[in-house]
């Protein structure tokens, strides 16, 4: 079970930091840090961006004692986090997608791994960090449907 201290908000250009739960998280909400545990990872597949680009793609289900978020993994960070991690999300945003929030790192936001779910081959604790690949579209500039 996670702290109420594990999940936090940071206003930009402030040093105050605010505490936040999923079940707090709206479209809109932005500089978004969030510690939760991953319960649901898809398979990837491939879409074609509004642009015509090809980009791997894996949606993941964050969950917290307050509630579960969908958030989509793109090119390297499929790999990086699996079913069971303890993950943190640093600098994140929340969008609307289909009608629903959806967490996001955009191009700014960075991964963190805080710790390998059961079943993985790296050791637990190790704490890994990535940055999210600064051509990653926004979830409106995918066509799913191709």
């Amino acid at each position: 079970m996670l702290s109420k201290s594990s999940f936090i908000r940071q206003k930009p250009n402030s040093t105050k930091v605010y505490k936040m739960k999923i079940s707090e998280l709206k479209a809109g909400a932005s500089n978004v840090t969030i510690q939760a545990k991953v319960v649901k990872k898809d398979d990837p597949r491939e879409v074609v961006t509004k642009y015509g680009k090809r980009l791997s793609v894996a949606n993941i289900t964050l969950e917290d004692d307050s509630g579960s978020i969908p958030m989509s993994l793109w090119g390297n960070d499929i790999s990086k986090v699996n079913e069971g991690d303890m993950i943190e999300i640093v600098n994140g945003y929340v969008n609307e997608f289909r009608g629903a929030p959806q967490l996001s790192t955009g191009k700014f936001g960075k991964i963190n791994v805080i710790e390998k779910g059961s079943g993985t081959e790296e050791e637990l604790g190790e704490t890994e960090e990535y940055d999210a690949a600064e051509e990653l579209p926004k979830d409106s500039d995918v066509d799913e449907n191709e």
